[in-house]
């Protein structure tokens, strides 16, 4: 659920020169990656392209990211929001302390970008290669949330208990970008998150017979 932010954090203490060119070279990446499958689309959006319009090499680019895909779901900032989220106070219940932080990074995303987040999301909806990136990168969220857990339950952050918790939870946000993408962005990110919370809270409320899912775009 890392939002899809193109520029360095200006929080902290001052970055070098090597650690400014290197974030000045993924935002490079990133911005002509973004800026050309607008123009042309996923598919058609070559590394070689990319490097050309980010003024690097080929070589450059692999070695920030692996793949075209990693360039589009990246998880380089779920550190930052996995110590909010250790940060919260410990007595509060685990639903609020979620809701906070889902939807800060919500809002993050939408206020500074909101092009590049819709884009974001409308790809890992429609797009099989960036949403199978998407998987393996909430394993790894998952991993890094049950530290958090751990340390607020007590429980060893590999019992099963933790990691069925988890990747519920992780699995459930997820959803909530390809809900939100799938339906046109009409819904509210900030209420999506508590239908989804509300869930693994609470369990599904009984619904209508007979009554259908909102019409999905194709995969």
């Amino acid at each position: 659920m890392s939002p899809a932010r193109t520029t360095p954090p200006t929080e902290g203490p001052q970055l070098g020169l090597r650690e400014r060119k290197k974030i000045k070279t993924r935002t490079a990446i990133r911005d002509a990656t973004y800026a050309l499958i607008k123009e042309q689309g996923y598919d058609a959006t070559t590394i070689e392209q990319i490097a050309d319009r980010a003024e690097v090499s080929p070589s450059t680019v692999f070695r920030y990211f692996p793949t075209k895909e990693d360039i589009v779901v990246t998880d380089e900032y779920d550190p930052v929001l996995l110590a909010e989220l250790a940060g919260r106070p410990v007595d509060e219940p685990w639903v609020d302390s979620l809701r906070h932080v889902t939807r800060r990074a919500l809002r993050f995303g939408l206020e500074r970008e909101p092009e590049i987040t819709r884009l974001r999301a409308r790809l890992m909806a429609t797009v099989p290669a960036v949403r199978g990136r998407m998987v393996e990168s909430m394993v790894v969220t998952g991993r890094q949330i049950a530290e958090a857990v751990s340390a607020r339950t007590g429980l060893h952050r590999d019992s099963l208990e933790v990691r069925v918790f988890t990747m519920s939870l992780v699995g459930g946000l997820a959803e909530i970008t390809l809900y939100w993408a799938e339906n046109d962005f009409r819904d509210d990110p900030a209420d999506l998150v508590d239908r989804a919370l509300a869930v693994l809270e609470h369990g599904l409320a009984p619904g209508k017979p007979g009554g259908h899912p909102p019409s999905a775009m194709p995969s």
